[in-house]
């Protein structure tokens, strides 16, 4: 982790929209170790978002999923996470050696984060995350679900690839309230939230998507790892089924007059049917989600 908690990237954007100081208020909260409190959400979570670079250099968002308790802090800079990617997930074999990851467990039922950076590497259960970036993220754009009884049918059937969206992604993109974006950066990679009402992602054509950033916390982390390298993944959740769509490609921000947007390019395509064993409630829409046009 950078001393000043942020890199070149992040300190540019800052910059640019003048939250400075804002930022540098903030930064304390970046911690290079697990609190108690941090631990004590984690072990409550059943998923976690994981982003990384696969070995061919392409970024990805992954989903892993268990019982609450499945990750937990083992020591104040040491996360165990008794879980495994899918053998077809694009991620699986990154994380058979050591590498850069973004972590965000992310709780619907109480409209609570907390992202974990740092390196993964194999461990005799699952893998283990030597912590480097932990801190917390306000609940602005989370939508409120509740946990149902996971489906005791198992994982379903083999993932689907494609280097574009099909018509029926395209629909999913479309009323989707939340996605997971993984980026990577000087300091390594990171994964986080974005959320807002159906319609705020908006699908150009079949390889290109374009959002806007709503206004957050001014550390510009995910647009700070843009400014540096535009390799993006974003991962899709069908709450309702449990299958994932994960997209590889390449994102810039656009910068229009008060507003800002990022608009990103599909280079790769992995929809896995039922890929999570959850299901969640319709959602509670989030107070602070702008009005869609």
């Amino acid at each position: 982790m950078s001393s000043t908690a942020y890199h070149h990237g992040s300190l540019a954007v800052q910059r640019r929209l003048g939250v400075q100081d804002a930022a540098a208020h903030i930064a304390p909260s970046i911690r290079p170790g697990i609190r108690q409190v941090a631990a004590a959400f984690l072990e409550l979570q059943p998923m976690l978002v994981l982003g990384a670079a696969a070995p061919d250099g392409r970024v990805w968002a992954s989903l892993l999923t268990g019982a609450p308790g499945f990750a937990r802090a083992t020591d104040p800079h040491t996360v165990s996470v008794a879980a495994a990617l899918r053998p077809d997930d694009p991620l699986a074999e990154a994380l058979t050696t050591g590498t850069p990851v973004g972590t965000l467990a992310l709780d619907p039922r109480t409209r609570r984060r907390m992202r974990l950076n740092g390196t993964a590497r194999p461990g005799a259960h699952g893998l283990l995350i030597e912590a480097e970036q932990v801190f917390a993220n306000c609940p602005k754009y989370l939508q409120k679900r509740e946990l149902y009884a996971p489906d005791p049918a198992g994982p379903g059937a083999a993932a689907h690839r494609g280097d574009a969206l099909t018509g029926a992604q395209l629909a999913a993109v479309r009323a989707a309230d939340t996605f997971f974006v993984a980026t990577v950066g000087p300091d390594g990679a990171d994964a986080s939230h974005r959320g807002g009402n159906p319609g705020f992602v908006h699908t150009e054509n079949p390889r290109e998507l374009l959002w806007r950033d709503y206004p957050g916390n001014a550390m510009f982390l995910t647009l700070g790892n843009l400014e540096t390298d535009e390799r993006t993944g974003l991962l899709f959740l069908d709450w309702e089924t449990g299958t994932t769509l994960q997209l590889s490609g390449r994102a810039e921000t656009v910068y229009r007059s008060e507003e800002r947007f990022v608009r990103f390019r599909v280079d790769s395509v992995v929809e896995t049917p039922a890929a999570s064993p959850l299901r969640w409630s319709a959602p509670e829409y989030s107070p602070a989600n702008p009005t869609t046009p």
